[in-house]
C-alpha cells in the first residue's frame, strides 16, 4: 500500500507540472493572439492608406504624380510584408493553440490517472484485506 502512496503522490505531482506547462502554453497561445491582432490591425490599416491614394484627380503635374507612384509603390511593399507577417502570425498562434490543447489533455490525464488512484486507495483503505483464515476441518475433505 505504501508503494501505491508513493505512486500517487508522483502523479500529483506530475498533474502540477503539467498544470504549469498548460499555463505557459497559454500565456504562449496569448501573447500570439495580440500579435496577430495588431499586425492584422496593422495590415488592414495600410491597405486603406494605399487605397487612399490611388485617387490621381489630385494630381496636377509629372513630378506630383511620380512622386505619388514612388509613395504608393513603397505603400504597398510594406503592405505586402504586413500581410506576410499576419498570416506568419495566423500559423504561429494556430500552432500554439494546438499546443494549448495537448497541453490541457495531458494535465487532464494526469489528473484523472490520479483520482482513479486516489479511489482504488480509498477502497482498499475502507475494506482491508482480512485476516488469514483459520483452517476448518481437515486435509481429508
Amino acid at each position: 500500500m505504501r508503494s501505491e502512496q508513493t505512486k500517487l503522490a508522483r502523479l500529483r505531482r506530475l498533474e502540477k507540472v503539467r498544470a504549469l506547462a498548460k499555463q505557459q502554453a497559454a500565456l504562449q497561445a496569448a501573447a500570439a493572439e495580440g500579435t496577430l491582432a495588431q499586425l492584422s490591425a496593422l495590415a488592414a490599416r495600410t491597405q486603406a492608406m494605399a487605397n487612399g491614394y490611388r485617387d490621381l484627380s489630385a494630381i496636377g503635374d509629372g513630378q506630383a504624380l511620380r512622386q505619388l507612384a514612388q509613395f504608393t509603390l513603397g505603400l504597398a511593399g510594406i503592405t505586402h510584408a504586413t500581410s506576410r507577417d499576419a498570416a506568419s502570425a495566423q500559423t504561429t498562434a494556430d500552432q500554439l493553440q494546438q499546443e494549448l490543447a495537448l497541453a490541457e489533455r495531458r494535465r487532464a490525464a494526469v489528473e484523472d490517472r490520479a483520482a482513479a488512484g486516489e479511489r482504488a486507495l480509498a477502497q482498499r483503505q475502507s475494506h482491508p484485506a482480512s485476516a488469514a483464515r483459520r483452517q476448518i476441518g481437515t486435509g481429508l475433505e
